[in-house]
């Protein structure tokens, strides 16, 4: 038996999630932008994926444009996105390059030498 889920806000089955060649993948981005923000793990990273979701903080996309993108908060499809969560932090705790305030919304501060 197959079951087609379709999305409730925009009538339309949400995408696989996959790497595109050509572009960025919007999905593994949503889930390193939500990770940046708020360097979580699992289940504390979906409550920061719902709350950017919700407010539409990641390029404008809520829940119905990231389904477009296979990014789906069901219940069913939670091990999925559970994945992406596991892929995008291994990578980010493994990556030789650091990560850019701006980036992280993290504030840096120096100490700098007195004046008169």
């Amino acid at each position: 038996m197959s079951i087609n889920r379709v999305d409730r806000l925009s009538g339309r089955a949400p995408q696989p999630v996959s790497s595109s060649a050509g572009g960025p993948d919007e999905s593994l981005d949503f889930v390193r932008f939500c990770y940046r923000r708020r360097r979580v793990v699992w289940p504390a990273l979906y409550d920061e994926m719902c709350a950017v979701a919700s407010r539409g903080a990641f390029r404008g996309l809520g829940y119905a444009e990231l389904a477009e993108h296979g990014i789906s908060f069901c219940l069913p499809d939670l091990h999925q996105l559970a994945a992406l969560t596991e892929q995008v932090i291994l990578e980010e705790r493994t990556s030789p390059e650091p990560l850019h305030a701006e980036a992280t919304g993290a504030v840096r501060l120096a100490a700098a030498p007195a004046t008169s």
